[in-house]
């Protein structure tokens, strides 16, 4: 699933093309991505509707429209955007879930294998927001509001940073790199975690987000994640430890490991990421 650096990027390049333009025309071919309105009133209320902004929230895109309402898209698994002209062929026809025809003739195809992506048209955008946790790369993702929010917290620190309730953007790529940056170990209980340490991660997931966003995110094989003009991300090759069990420890040398935790892989280091709390950190 693609997470904050891959929606980022994407938002990015959908605001350079969709700024000013006006939609022409709308088709759904796949009624049930449209989550709300039904997918007639989505098509009838979004024609005509011209885009002033285009931003992230989370994993969420949220277009602003001139008509006062906000188009939002979570792309789930498998979702993405194609941008083309209007005499080129959809580059995957037999995915294509919504296309959005705008005036000056270009069409943007949203494209989902797996069917779980969703659209939702209304007049608030907290209404479908309301329940997302903090930015991560907001002013107020501070090691005060860190140490504050996991000091009860009895669960696994990566399952907790895995909550959009918690923290808004972070996934299972983003989330190990950042604990093995911090050194902290995936299945410590959340709470346990010291100031010292809340810190060190506060600053490891702004650095690693940041760092993911500068490279365009993440195209891993599975090619899921792609810019609308077809393009990939470039952070694949700086990772340190996702989808690298067995490989050598960047910081220390040892042999990568792999943890299943809430049906998801773990990556991490078994030394440099000790399960027991260091003394260091107490």
């Amino acid at each position: 699933m693609p997470e904050l650096p891959e929606v980022e990027t994407m938002a990015r390049t959908l605001r350079v093309a969709l700024t000013g333009r006006t939609v022409a025309r709308v088709v759904v071919l796949w009624p049930r991505t449209i989550d709300r309105p039904d997918a007639m009133r989505f098509q009838a209320q979004l024609l005509g509707a011209r885009f002033i902004s285009v931003g992230r929230r989370g994993k969420f895109l949220v277009m602003g429209l001139a008509t006062g309402q906000a188009l939002l898209v979570h792309l789930r698994m498998s979702g993405r955007f194609d941008l083309r002209l209007n005499h080129e062929l959809p580059a995957d026809e037999a995915h294509t879930r919504v296309s959005i025809e705008l005036d000056e003739g270009s069409i943007l195809d949203f494209v989902d294998p797996r069917k779980f992506g969703r659209f939702y048209l209304v007049e608030d955008a907290g209404s479908v927001l309301h329940g997302l946790g903090i930015e991560p790369l907001s002013p107020d993702f501070t090691q005060d509001w860190l140490v504050d929010h996991v000091a009860s917290r009895r669960g696994e620190i990566k399952r907790l940073l895995l909550d959009q309730c918690f923290i808004a953007g972070l996934g299972n790529i983003y989330a190990s790199e950042s604990l093995w940056l911090a050194r902290i170990h995936p299945a410590r209980a959340a709470g346990s975690l010291s100031a010292i340490e809340c810190q060190r991660l506060r600053d490891s997931i702004i650095e690693v987000l940041q760092l993911a966003i500068d490279h365009g995110g993440t195209s891993l094989a599975d090619r899921q994640y792609v810019y609308p003009n077809g393009g990939l991300g470039e952070h694949q090759e700086y990772l340190s430890v996702y989808d690298r069990s067995g490989d050598a420890c960047p910081r220390c040398g040892y042999a990568l490991d792999r943890i299943v935790q809430g049906q998801r892989s773990t990556y991490y280091c078994p030394v440099c990421q000790p399960h027991h709390v260091p003394e260091a950190a107490i």
